[in-house]
C-alpha cells in the first residue's frame, strides 16, 4: 500500500510554496473593502469573546468551532418599495435584498477561502433549522444583537435595528472567520430611534405599545401568517376539512392562492408596516422633517386606510384592537400554530404569547410541578398586566398545578380535556380552579 506522502495530491500540495503572504491578525480595513466591493453597505467586526455575544456564543461555536471573529453587515433596501401599499412590491424588495445578503456573504467567504482563510456564511433567514419548531429557536444566528454590538445601529421601539444612516431599511447578514482581526467596532452612543411612534400608529394589530410593550403574538399571527406557524395552522385547517366546500367556507380563494404564492416564491409578510413608516436615519429623515403632515398623508395613511384581512387569534388583544381601531379591515380568526410539543416549549414561549389585555385584574402566583418524561418546576407570576417566569418553585402560590408532562402537552394542544385529565389525575390542582381558567385566557392560540 503506497505511503500518504507518495500520493499525487500530497506531492502537488507540498510542491507549492508555503510562504503565507497574509498578514495576521487580519486588517479590518482590508476586510471592509472586500465586503463593500461584494455589495455590503456597512460592516462591523466582533471578537467571539465579546461579552455581548455571551448569550449566543455557544450556538456560534456549535455552528463553527473555529470561529474567532464575527463580521455582521447590512445591505440597504429601497425604502419606496417597502412603503408601497401593494405588499407584493414590498415583499419582492425583501426577497431580492435577502438574496443580495446571501450572495455578499458567499462571495466574501469564497474569496477568503481562495487565500487560505477559513470562513463560513450562515443563511440570512431561510432555510432554517425548521425541525426545531415550535419549541426551540429555528434560526442559527440572532443577527440583530450582533449588528447592535458591532455599531451598525440600535433597536427601535418597533424591534427593528435602525442604522444611523440608512434607517431601518436594511437587511442583516454575517460571516464567521477563523482568524483574529486588528480591531473591533462597538455600539454607537445614541439611538437613531426618536420615538415618533409612527410604527405604533401604523401597526394593524396593535403589536407595538406606546409604552414600549411588544405583543409578539399579534405580530407573529398576522405579519407572519404565511411563515412557520401560520403555514402549520393552514395545513391543520386543510386536513380537518371534510371536503372542498367545507374548506372554502373557512379559507377564501385569495388566501389559498396567497399561500401558494408564498410556497412558490418565498414566504410573504402581511404587513411590516412598522418598517415602512419609520422616518429614522440620516438618509431617510428629511421628508419627515420638511413636512410631517405630508409624510403622514403620503406614507402612513395609505397603510392605515388599506382594506385587507387581518389575522388574529380569537379572544386575543389583537382582535379587540382591530375591531376598535380599524373597523374597515376584515378580522380573520386563525390559530397561530404555536401549540407546544414539550413542557420546555411551554415554559420558553409563554412570555412571548402572553396577552396583557386579557390579564387585566388577574394577580396570582402559579406553581407548575411537572413529572414524567420532563421533570420541571416553574413559577409564573401574573400581576399588573405583566408576566414573570422563574424556573423552580418561588414564593407562596395561589394555585399549584401538578401534571404529568405528556398529559399537559396533550391538554395544551386540545387533545385531552381538562375534565378527563383531572378525573384520571393526570393533572391535579391545589387552590382555586378558576385561576387556571384565568391563566388560559392570557394565552389564546
Amino acid at each position: 500500500m503506497p505511503k500518504l506522502q507518495d500520493h499525487p495530491t500530497v506531492k502537488a500540495v507540498q510542491s507549492k510554496s508555503d510562504v503565507d503572504t497574509i498578514q495576521r491578525p487580519l486588517s479590518i480595513g482590508w476586510l471592509r473593502e472586500m465586503m463593500l466591493e461584494a455589495g455590503a453597505d456597512d460592516v462591523g467586526f466582533l471578537s467571539i469573546d465579546r461579552p455581548e455575544l455571551d448569550d449566543q456564543c455557544e450556538d456560534l461555536l456549535k455552528l463553527y468551532p473555529a470561529v474567532r471573529t464575527v463580521v455582521p453587515f447590512v445591505v440597504r433596501m429601497h425604502r419606496e418599495n417597502v412603503r408601497a401599499p401593494f405588499r407584493s412590491v414590498a415583499n419582492n424588495e425583501f426577497h431580492t435584498t435577502g438574496d443580495v445578503v446571501n450572495d455578499v456573504a458567499r462571495d466574501v467567504v469564497h474569496q477568503l477561502s481562495d487565500m487560505g482563510i477559513r470562513a463560513l456564511n450562515p443563511p440570512m433567514a431561510f432555510p432554517m433549522e425548521a425541525n426545531r419548531f415550535p419549541d426551540e429557536k429555528t434560526w442559527v444566528i440572532s443577527f440583530k444583537p450582533l449588528a447592535v454590538a458591532a455599531g451598525l445601529g440600535q433597536m427601535g421601539i418597533h424591534r427593528n435595528v435602525i442604522h444611523p444612516k440608512f434607517g431601518n431599511f436594511i437587511l442583516l447578514g454575517a460571516i464567521l472567520i477563523a482568524e483574529d482581526v486588528t480591531e473591533e467596532q462597538h455600539p454607537i452612543d445614541y439611538n437613531p430611534c426618536f420615538e415618533c411612534k409612527l410604527c405604533v400608529a401604523a401597526c394593524p394589530v396593535g403589536a407595538i405599545g406606546a409604552d414600549g410593550w411588544f405583543d409578539f403574538n399579534a405580530c407573529y399571527t398576522h405579519n407572519y401568517r404565511e411563515f412557520l406557524g401560520g403555514f402549520t395552522s393552514w395545513v391543520d385547517m386543510l386536513a380537518d376539512s371534510n371536503n372542498a366546500h367545507d374548506y372554502n367556507q373557512m379559507v377564501t380563494k385569495g388566501e389559498t392562492v396567497s399561500m401558494w404564492q408564498s410556497l412558490a416564491y418565498g414566504p410573504n409578510y402581511k404587513a411590516a408596516y412598522c418598517m415602512a413608516v419609520c422616518p429614522a436615519g440620516e438618509d431617510v429623515i428629511s421628508p419627515y422633517l420638511d413636512d410631517k403632515r405630508g409624510f403622514l398623508q403620503d406614507v402612513v395613511k395609505p397603510l392605515q386606510e388599506k382594506e385587507e384581512p387581518i389575522y388574529v387569534v380569537k379572544g386575543s388583544d389583537a382582535e379587540t384592537f382591530v375591531q376598535k381601531r380599524y373597523p374597515h379591515k376584515t378580522v380573520r380568526h386563525v390559530s397561530n400554530g404555536s401549540g407546544a410539543k414539550s413542557v420546555k416549549g411551554f415554559a420558553e414561549n409563554m412570555v412571548h404569547f402572553f396577552q396583557r389585555g386579557n390579564s387585566e385584574g388577574l394577580n396570582a402566583v402559579y406553581h407548575f410541578q411537572f413529572t414524567g418524561e420532563e421533570e420541571m418546576d416553574i413559577t409564573v407570576t401574573i400581576r399588573d398586566k405583566t408576566i414573570e417566569r422563574q424556573y423552580g418553585l418561588v414564593g407562596e402560590p395561589d394555585l399549584t398545578i401538578r401534571a404529568d408532562s405528556e398529559a399537559w402537552v396533550r391538554f395544551l394542544n386540545r387533545k385531552m380535556t381538562g375534565v378527563f385529565a383531572m378525573v384520571t389525575r393526570k393533572i391535579r390542582l391545589e387552590g382555586d380552579p378558576r385561576l387556571l381558567i384565568a391563566f388560559g385566557n392570557c394565552f389564546p392560540f
